[in-house]
């Protein structure tokens, strides 16, 4: 039984006369897979939530220590390098969002992975057409300027409170003692077919081919020593000197696929400032990313789209809970797809988006038993410049961190080396990013420009959508949320938000909750789940609809009269914690 399966027996319990809905919990481990359901953490002075176990004990061990939660974020990044190397880690990019409690104020610092300076809009061409997204991304052709070990830098220097080499303890110790192999490990391992044709990631990730097993002690030497580097010289031991020389040697002299990445790049890195994007949600404040992200724009729109239904009246696993929420969906994700991209080199109509005229317009769109299928993109107030539509789509190489420390402050934080083991490249024992492959493919369509066109020093568009939330009454800080997903993102934390305050879920339930929603395509629901139930009473609707695998990574925080309680996403490794 595969994990959407088990999450399947979770269902939902829905009384009439009640007015919230009570989840199930399936009462014994599921034994094919070795998944045993996640508790719901509680916490009454601080919580981490991440997506492995050594990672939020990391972060954990920070602030014990009286440290901040960006103290306890870093600790907890570097080690998802070491035990996550599919998802993030040095060699990639980052967008982080932080809750000072005191001055009540966001900090928000786009990380984002930037295109070499001999970049050119044909990147991805090939005789005229699109490379295929393998021959793109493995290889140094795909590799962008890693913003994290910068924002790491930067966010300690302005919220830490531990000093800059205590961070980095954890990871060197795991790196140098070594950590056994997770089911979750071996078995992508097994199933990139990239990786092992690439030698310095084969040698360390298998043996004669096949994966190192499950259980096995997997040790990073060279990751331990490049930490120490980067503890005792800070960020810039990683973008200048000898690390810098071979992550440049590593993308120019790839055999088959090189890439453009240079020395100066490396060094001209700088992590963005940038204002957090906030909107409303019937009794909540919310702030996202701005572009380059394309998530808290998204996210936004799908919430204010969604207002003036009352989701509460519905089942969270009913056909017509579905319905509403991939019709908002597919509104905006066609908006996304045509105008948003990099702000530095395109004008996105970033506050037409969220213009309560304009998506009271969009709204009325969304019948209440019809799927309006494929949604055109609207016309924005600001609107300036005509771009094509985008049909590229980002693919899943993520992961997610929320913190709340004992002063109240928090982060949030969504970091990814895109696909899979990114670029497949191991150097000083981290892998580099194929972030490049988030750009369009085709700058021009039909004679139009496209917004997410490669362009020297361009960052690519992202969904990542890390978030807080507040109560808008009070100011209060209520969750922290986000997910990995590749393109999926933006419907899992829509999702999970709506579970939350609609459906009146805790927090693990609320991440547990079956994934479903539209990216302007099908109407997708979570292979396994109880939602492959409502397929035909949408396509009776006139969806095209199809269950897929859903494999979000959300993490997540909300405030209780006790203190916080924590989720994190069992279609992971992910694990809750705190005191």
């Amino acid at each position: 039984m595969t994990l959407p399966a088990r999450l399947a027996l979770a269902g939902f319990l829905v009384v009439a006369g009640l007015a919230s809905h009570a989840q199930l919990r399936p009462s014994q481990p599921e034994a094919a897979t070795g998944w045993t359901p996640n508790k719901l953490a509680h916490a009454r002075v601080h919580m981490v939530a991440t997506a492995n176990p050594h990672a939020t004990d990391a972060g954990l061990r920070m602030l014990e220590l009286g440290g901040s939660a960006i103290d306890a974020m870093i600790a907890a990044q570097l080690v998802l390098t070491l035990v996550e190397p599919q998802s993030s880690g040095l060699g990639g990019g980052a967008y982080l969002l932080h809750y000072d409690a005191k001055s009540k104020s966001i900090a928000a610092y786009d990380g984002r992975e930037t295109a070499p300076a001999a970049a050119t809009p044909d990147l991805f061409m090939k005789d005229g057409r699109p490379l295929g997204y393998f021959e793109a991304a493995v290889g140094g052709r795909a590799v962008g300027t890693p913003g994290v070990p910068r924002l790491l830098e930067v966010a300690h220097a302005r919220h830490g409170k531990l000093a800059w080499a205590t961070l980095f303890r954890p990871a060197i110790e795991l790196a140098e003692k070594g950590f056994p192999v997770s089911p979750r490990l071996n078995r992508l391992l097994a199933q990139d077919r990239e990786l092992v044709r690439e030698p310095a990631a084969r040698d360390y990730f298998y043996v004669e081919g096949r994966p190192r097993a499950v259980g096995t002690i997997l040790r990073n030497p060279a990751l331990a020593q490049t930490l120490r580097l980067l503890a005792e010289k800070g960020a810039d031991a990683f973008y200048t000197g000898e690390i810098a020389a071979d992550i440049v040697a590593a993308v120019r002299n790839h055999p088959k696929n090189p890439g453009k990445l240079s020395l100066e790049d490396l060094a001209g890195y700088r992590v963005r400032d940038v204002e957090a994007l906030c909107g409303h949600y019937r009794k909540l404040h919310l702030c996202g990313m701005p572009p380059s992200s394309s998530g808290g724009i998204a996210v936004l729109q799908i919430l204010a789209l969604l207002e003036k239904q009352d989701l509460a009246a519905l089942r969270p696993d009913s056909a017509q809970a579905v319905h509403l929420f991939s019709e908002a969906g597919r509104l905006a994700y066609a908006d996304r797809l045509r105008y948003v991209a990099d702000d530095h080199f395109v004008d996105v109509p970033v506050q037409g988006l969220l213009d309560a005229g304009y998506l009271a317009a969009r709204a009325r769109a969304i019948a209440p038993e019809k799927s309006m299928g494929r949604a055109a993109p609207g016309t924005p107030p600001g609107l300036r410049v005509a771009f094509a539509d985008d049909r590229h789509e980002e693919v899943s190489g993520t992961s997610q961190v929320a913190i709340v420390d004992r002063w109240g402050n928090a982060v949030s934080l969504t970091t990814s080396v895109e696909g899979g083991f990114g670029a497949k490249q191991l150097v000083r024992g981290f892998l580099l990013n194929n972030q490049l492959t988030d750009f369009s493919f085709t700058p021009v369509e039909d004679g139009v420009a496209l917004a997410n066109r490669v362009a020297p020093g361009k960052r690519p568009r992202s969904a990542m959508a890390p978030f807080l939330v507040f109560d808008a009454a009070s100011g209060a800080l209520d969750m922290v949320i986000g997910s990995p997903g590749g393109s999926l993102i933006i419907n899992y934390v829509a999702k999970t938000i709506v579970a939350a305050y609609d459906w009146n879920l805790d927090m693990q339930a609320a991440i547990d909750l079956p994934n479903r929603g539209s990216r302007n395509g099908p109407t997708e629901v979570e292979k396994g789940t109880e939602l492959e139930g409502t397929i035909a009473a949408l396509k009776a609707m006139g969806h095209d609809a199809r269950a897929i695998e859903m494999t979000s990574g959300l993490q997540g925080i909300r405030r209780t009269k006790a203190g916080w309680e924590g989720g994190a996403d069992p279609r992971r490794e992910g694990v809750a914690r705190g005191r």
